[in-house]
């Protein structure tokens, strides 16, 4: 069998950028082992599948070992792959997914913005090794699904090497740690999901549902432009909507080809 693959490089407007992500749209569900097989073997934090479902497609996606919930970059490429390949005159697309409900990307000015669920974060307790595994000199600790862990500078985010391997082993699904921006950028973060199959994650969209209600809190506004300090680095446009996140970028298309599986 014979199935299409886009590889595109989400919230970057240069190649090479960004977090890339790899797109396979299906006829019909594979079956779970096949789909997380091509997944490990494409080795990118995660792979997007849809199906066509009515008008709007269904969602999936996976890191190299396991399914995943909420994945925002994989999502602004499905979106880009639908609307630059599948169906070049729509302006938007919807993805309804299980846990995530639906999930729309549409065309906004050179991005694509995305409508996401909010995931406030709360105060919380960090577990048993997470800080020390991240180092540096966090200021304060938060928890949605992923721990949020807030430094003073972007600078200390920036310089920060976590112990991958302790972190790992803490029981937390995914810190995030953040700080003020600076030059115009409200705020900076980086991701690291290593139990997850994702080291560290270059540019991450799902994140910013928990980041987005954060800093507008913090800040007292709703519109916040981010970046994502990776080495391979994200921009990403947010704006806070009551309970719903807009999360906007821009993308570039690296690959388009096949799979035999």
């Amino acid at each position: 069998m014979r199935l299409p693959i886009y590889q595109v490089d989400a919230f970057t407007d240069s190649l090479f950028g960004g977090n890339p992500a790899a797109v396979c749209p299906l006829q019909a569900w594979l079956p779970d082992p096949v789909m997380q097989a091509i997944a490990a073997e494409n080795n990118l934090s995660e792979t997007a599948f849809f199906v066509r479902a009515g008008g709007d497609y269904a969602l999936r996606w996976f890191t190299p070992i396991v399914e995943v919930d909420l994945c925002g970059h994989a999502t602004l490429a499905s979106g880009y792959v639908v609307m630059r390949f599948l169906e070049p005159q729509r302006q938007a697309v919807s993805f309804h997914t299980a846990k995530a409900g639906t999930l729309t990307v549409a065309r906004h000015g050179d991005r694509l913005a995305m409508d996401f669920p909010a995931r406030p974060a709360r105060p919380a307790e960090p577990p048993p090794g997470l800080l020390a595994a991240l180092g540096g000199e966090p200021r304060e600790v938060l928890r949605a699904r992923d721990h949020l862990v807030v430094y003073g500078s972007a600078a200390e985010i920036a310089a920060l090497k976590p112990d991958l391997a302790a972190l790992a082993k803490v029981d937390c699904w995914a810190a995030i740690v953040t700080a003020p921006g600076e030059n115009g950028v409200d705020f900076v973060s980086r991701f690291f999901a290593p139990a997850q199959g994702v080291p560290e994650d270059p540019a991450t969209g799902s994140s910013h549902c928990t980041l987005t209600p954060y800093w507008a809190e913090r800040l007292g506004k709703t519109e916040l432009e981010a970046r994502q300090l990776s080495r391979r680095g994200g921009a990403l446009g947010c704006t806070l909507h009551g309970d719903r996140v807009s999360i906007a970028g821009r993308v570039a298309l690296y690959l388009e080809g096949q799979i035999e599986v």
